[in-house]
């Protein structure tokens, strides 16, 4: 994530000029894998156990991680307090709301799955959002998301959540990648990244965007809006990156420990709605796992009752013209029934109560005695 621009650019020519193994029959930069074409995870395999080697640590990525952190410690003690409401609302609330949906709508749900397509207009502000959540540029997250799924939860895993909840929430950040991810990771296409005009130029000019759109941005709008560029530099700048990141990085750590299964048992990922409430609606993650290829990662959205704030704005997008094709899945009802049957067998079994609520079976028919699918 925190590499150098300069390498960055390297790695992305190298990649380009060498080409790839496709994953799946989908090489254009927008075109969409079928749901036959997904891979389901299988049974979690143990994670044979690497080891902890100080040689592994990238202490540059450490130092730059601590500074971070050093600084919204300052931010929240120190400058938070002394800020308004409103600086509070547009500061940190509506800029982690645009930087997160870079991440969300645009690195995960467009560039790592190609679960919907977007025209320029689109494409340019979710790059520019990416830029500004400073999370490493597209090309690097959607690589590292793409073999997250490719080996999940095992040594080929970026943030295999076998090796604990911290590796997998931010220390997989500050020790080199396993041997078994940089293999699953040549087995990938990345053909529609390299093609993309949008992905090329972001990585070609990340370091000058992610620290324009950051930091500059919101200073300059803390001096503007409410004449203290401080103001927006610790709480837009400092602060909120710091905050979307653990709201990012809870997807990856929180999400595979603390939840429930409704779609499939067999693997680790689980749904979680405080990291949905913190990550715009990416908490739902043993679905996302199960359909990996749905625009929604989630079975409903907002209007059927399940806060999802990044379907709303893809549902938004598509409704100006903006974004197209999105991908659902049509079985996750279907699945989570039979899921549901199961952990009722066992919990009948074992003398357990039902503990699956009634919100989670009727939910689908909140919305006005219609399952959202119909709508969009």
């Amino acid at each position: 994530m925190l590499e150098s621009t300069k390498a960055q650019a390297h790695l992305f020519d190298a990649l380009k000029a060498k080409g790839v193994k496709p994953l799946c029959k989908a090489t254009a930069a927008n075109e969409l894998p079928t749901e036959s074409e997904e891979e389901e995870e299988g049974e979690i395999e143990k994670t044979k156990d690497v080891g902890f080697k100080w040689s592994d640590v990238v202490w540059y990525n450490v130092l730059v991680l601590l500074s971070w952190h050093v600084g919204a410690l300052y931010a929240l003690l120190f400058v938070l307090p002394r800020c308004s409401l409103k600086e509070l609302l547009v500061l940190w609330l509506v800029l982690w709301l645009v930087s997160g949906l870079g991440i969300t709508a645009g690195a995960h749900r467009l560039w790592s799955h190609r679960s919907f397509k977007a025209k320029r207009p689109l494409r340019v502000f979710l790059m520019l959002s990416n830029s500004m959540a400073f999370q490493g540029s597209i090309f690097e997250w959607a690589r590292d998301h793409r073999v997250h799924h490719k080996g999940s939860d095992s040594t080929a895993d970026p943030h295999d959540s076998q090796r604990g909840l911290f590796f997998s929430h931010m220390g997989w950040i500050m020790l080199r990648k396993h041997e078994d991810v940089r293999a699953a990771g040549k087995t990938l296409d990345f053909t529609d990244l390299l093609a993309d005009p949008v992905v090329t130029f972001q990585t070609r000019h990340y370091g000058k965007l992610a620290f324009l759109m950051c930091y500059f941005v919101p200073t300059a709008m803390g001096s503007c809006l409410f004449s203290s560029a401080s103001s927006g530099f610790w709480v837009g700048g400092i602060f909120r990156h710091v905050w979307v990141l653990h709201m990012t990085w809870m997807v990856n750590s929180v999400a595979h420990f603390f939840g429930y299964k409704p779609y499939d048992l067999k693997i680790r990922a689980v749904e979680n709605l405080f990291v949905a409430l913190g990550a715009l609606g990416e908490g739902y993650h043993n679905y996302h796992h199960k359909y990996p290829s749905d625009y929604a990662t989630s079975e409903w959205g907002i209007l059927s009752g399940q806060y999802n704030p990044t379907k709303a704005f893809i549902d938004f997008c598509a409704l100006i013209g903006q974004a197209y094709d999105l991908k659902r899945s049509r079985t996750a009802a279907k699945t989570r029934d039979v899921v549901a049957k199961q952990v009722n067998e066992e919990l009948m079994k074992s003398g357990t109560s039902q503990t699956i609520s009634w919100w989670d079976s009727q939910i689908s028919q909140l919305c006005f005695g219609k399952s959202e699918t119909q709508i969009f």
